[in-house]
Parts: C-alpha cells; structure tokens; sequence
C-alpha cells in the first residue's frame, strides 16, 4: 500500500473500483460505477460554485464493497462519513454535493436531519471520528 498526499482541505474521497450496482461490477461499456460517480461528482461541482470548496478526490477500494458506489465525506476536525448504494448518475452526485456544503458550514461535522438532501437518506454506512477525537453522545 502506497500513500498519496492530497489536500487536507473538506473532500470527497470515491472508491474509484466500486461496483455499478449490487448486480453488476460495471455498465455495458465496461466501466465501473465508481468511476462514473467520480466523473459525475466532479460535473457537478465544476458546473456549481457552491460546491467549489469541496475536492473530489479518487481512491481505489474504500473496502465498503457489500454497499456499492461508496465515497469517504471528510475535513479536518470534523467527523468524517462514509456512504454508498449510490446509483452513479448526477441526481446522486448533486445529493452528495448538497450534503457536503452544509457539512462543510457545519462546526464539528454533523448536519441537522432537517437539511439533509433526500438524495443521501438512507446512504449513510459508517461515521468515522477525526484522529485524535471520539463523538459525545
């Protein structure tokens, strides 16, 4: 294993070789889903400046491999999610988009149910404290 530096700055880390779907490994061009919802997330990005303050950063194997189309939210000093069972399309990267601008807005990382884009209920996996922390309550 070989460590890459990114930017420590608020990302989306998307497992890269994630499956297309629960069924299927890839699309019938042959391309995995997670691929696709990097190229989805970074449209979505580009075309909104609202999302301009999030990287989207690309990994292979997020080890979430039972929940496909899987993507690592993070920033420094804040709690850190991971979510999947995405479809790798642009109504999915624009949720996920959504989510991170209020989680970027946010003081340790947790964003009020109430503003929660439909698209990411249901998608969350696991919560991940930043290093050096644990959550209360």
């Amino acid at each position: 294993m070989m460590l890459t530096p990114v930017e420590d700055g608020p990302a989306i880390v998307v497992c890269s070789t994630c499956r297309f779907s629960k069924d299927a490994r890839e699309n019938q061009e042959g391309r995995r889903g997670g691929a696709l919802l990097a190229d989805a997330l970074v449209a979505a990005r580009d075309a909104d400046p609202r999302y301009a303050g999030v990287a989207i950063q690309q990994m292979p194997c997020l080890f979430a491999c039972t929940e496909h189309c899987a993507v690592h939210l993070r920033a420094p000093n804040k709690v850190g999610y991971v979510l999947g069972r995405f479809a790798p399309d642009a109504d999915a990267a624009v949720a996920i988009l959504d989510y991170a601008a209020h989680y970027v807005a946010s003081d340790h990382g947790r964003v009020p149910f109430a503003q929660w884009p439909q698209g990411v209920k249901g998608h969350f996996i696991v919560r991940v404290p930043p290093a050096g922390q644990v959550v209360e309550g």
